[in-house]
């Protein structure tokens, strides 16, 4: 299970949320675009938490995050399937509390007094916490989330969440 993110114009979004077929096409078309040009977090649309979405969303409800930015707060193609359950999107206003609120929560606070065992008996996806060093894994992950919604927000842009 994989956490991805597909930043969207607000046009897009509207056309998303009318037409849930032409998202799932608009997504496959920028990963493999992106997959071979690999841009740089600012210019990307594309991000991917890879398996440390959970071990995010348990760090982040633990400081009472004000934006869901693991599952996305919005439902769009609730019939739709992408991967695990149906895809949710964040409008513009709301990635720009993410990111301030980002910005202002460095790693090193969500994982202030956290015992890898907590994430163990929460079973925290991926299983595996007891690992030494566990906690860190995620620090990579945090950090590009950031900058990836920090330059959503500067474009104004909105974004689509889903499980994949």
């Amino acid at each position: 299970m994989i956490g991805e993110y597909l930043r969207v114009t607000a046009a897009e979004l509207d056309r998303v949320v009318q037409d849930p077929d032409w998202a799932l096409d608009l997504v496959e078309e920028v990963q493999n675009a992106e997959e071979e040009s690999e841009p740089a977090l600012a210019e990307a649309r594309h991000f991917s938490t890879y398996k440390t979405w959970d071990l995010l969303r348990f760090l982040l409800a633990r400081v009472d995050f004000p934006v869901n930015v693991v599952h996305g707060e919005e439902p769009f193609a609730e019939d739709g399937d992408w991967g695990y359950g149906p895809p949710r999107y964040l409008r513009p206003e709301r990635i720009r509390l993410a990111a301030e609120a980002l910005r202002t929560t460095p790693y090193d606070q969500l994982i202030s007094g956290v015992d890898p065992a907590d994430l163990t008996e929460a079973e925290v996806y991926p299983l595996g916490w007891e690992e030494p060093g566990a906690l860190e894994w995620g620090r990579h992950w945090y950090d590009g989330l950031t900058q990836f919604l920090k330059a959503a927000a500067v474009a104004d842009d909105a974004m689509l969440v889903w499980l994949d």
